[in-house]
């Protein structure tokens, strides 16, 4: 494929154009049938193309509902956006199981996001931190204008200090802010606030008659939010009498249950080959609610990782107590969310994803992200620990494995009859569409 100027001022038509040009075969007619999944409506289409750039067509994912959540009281029925079905069924599970035993109990331990003005200096410490002390305030009032309509909703700056990182790295030091944002993710307010406050101490420090002539350059690298938020928390949780959990898969009493669901979570506490799996069922839940809210995953996937390690170690994020015959199953995460703002608002999805929350502030939807995600992590372990997780995973993925080798719907249908109680691989699926080929 050979190099091309001035794509990004093409048509799409003229993108998609090229591009199947400079494909063959089946590549270039896949990529020529790209505006099939345009959107009908031009209005809405056009918003979509204006979220990103060098738009080419929509990718688009299955949208589906889990219901029956019950957290702190309130039903939820909670939307995800995931292109793997067992999770929205494992959620639901979850879900459904818990809300004969009181619901999910979720609270937000703080909402603090954080900033840094990263920079080097060059100069005796006890200088800067006396320079620091004398203009705080008046940083802080440099950028009034900007929190002004922040603080207003009840957010806005909550702390500013000097950090010292020269033992790490030689002469570099850095601004850490905390924010609070209320129900906007903030990303574009905390970073404004960073830079007004860069320049103002680069210019003040310019001036400053106690430095130096060379202390005066004091060299800002760059402003930026941290997506690291272990102070934007929550916790939620479940519990009932070991007795109330039931009798599960196979006969298994709810005493062995909660012992070897217990020995399964504390296995992901020490080991970090279980633990990231573990994790990432958890996440399954979550990410499916952010994409669905128009929230960013990325940066709350790279937050919860980094939490998981905090110690020094990865660890499961969710933990279980079975105490004083009560089972007890937790978890506590940072989950850095908005409400209002940016796709929460472009996006007709995900507005609508809100309204059928009935438009919850960002603590709230933190506290249905927790739950969503604890549900999940209940449903894959309960399975992990009873039946094994391929049987139910594999029942859902049947459909999937069916339409890759071309089944027609009465194939589909008998397929289903069939796999009922066997086990099902992509081998077993394709001798059994064989067999019954030939009897057709």
């Amino acid at each position: 494929m050979k190099a091309v100027s001035g794509f990004s001022k093409m048509t799409k038509e003229q993108k998609i154009n090229w591009l199947s040009g400079e494909l063959e075969g089946e590549a270039s007619e896949l990529v020529a049938n790209m505006p099939m999944y345009w959107h009908q409506d031009t209005n809405i289409q056009k918003r979509l193309d204006e979220f990103s750039e060098n738009t080419l067509t929509n990718f688009n994912l299955p949208f589906g509902i889990s219901p029956n959540f019950l957290i702190n009281g309130k039903h939820y029925s909670v939307p995800m956006v995931i292109e793997e079905s067992s999770v929205v069924a494992a959620a639901s599970l979850g879900a459904k199981f818990w809300i004969e035993r009181g619901g999910f109990t979720s609270k937000v331990i703080s909402t603090k996001k954080v900033g840094q003005v990263h920079f080097i200096w060059q100069g005796e410490k006890q200088k800067l931190n006396s320079f620091f002390s004398k203009i705080k305030e008046e940083l802080l009032l440099s950028v009034h204008h900007l929190a002004v309509n922040m603080e207003a909703r009840g957010g806005g700056i909550l702390s500013l200090e000097l950090i010292d990182m020269t033992e790490q790295l030689e002469n570099y030091y850095q601004l850490k802010l905390n924010f609070n944002t209320c129900d906007a993710m903030g990303a574009n307010f905390i970073n404004s606030i960073l830079e007004e406050i860069a320049s103002n101490l680069k210019q003040k420090a310019s001036l400053e008659s106690n430095f130096d002539p060379d202390e005066r350059d004091l060299n800002i690298i760059m402003c930026i939010l941290s997506n690291y938020t272990p102070e934007c928390l929550v916790e939620c949780s479940v519990e009932c009498p070991i007795e109330q959990l039931g009798i599960f898969a196979g006969g298994m009493g709810p005493r062995e249950f909660a012992q070897r669901f217990s020995t399964a979570v504390k296995i992901a506490e020490i080991d970090p080959n279980r633990a990231v799996t573990h994790n990432k069922g958890i996440m399954n839940g979550i990410d499916s609610v952010v994409l669905a809210t128009g929230n960013d995953f990325r940066a709350i996937e790279a937050c919860a990782h980094a939490y998981a390690a905090r110690d020094g170690q990865y660890r499961s994020l969710s933990s279980v107590s079975v105490k004083d015959d009560i089972f007890k199953f937790s978890i506590r995460i940072p989950l850095a969310v908005g409400t209002v703002g940016g796709l929460t608002t472009l996006h007709p999805l995900a507005k609508t994803s809100l309204a059928i929350l009935e438009r919850p502030s960002a603590p709230q939807l933190m506290q249905v992200m927790a739950a969503v995600g604890l549900a999940q992590n209940f449903s894959a372990v309960k399975s992990l620990v009873t039946t094994g997780i391929q049987k139910g995973h594999m029942k859902l993925h049947l459909l999937n494995v069916m339409n890759q080798l071309g089944a027609t719907p009465s194939q589909i249908e008998k397929g289903k009859e069939y796999f009922s109680d066997k086990v099902v691989s992509f081998s077993s699926v394709r001798s059994f569409l064989d067999s019954i080929k030939h009897l057709q």
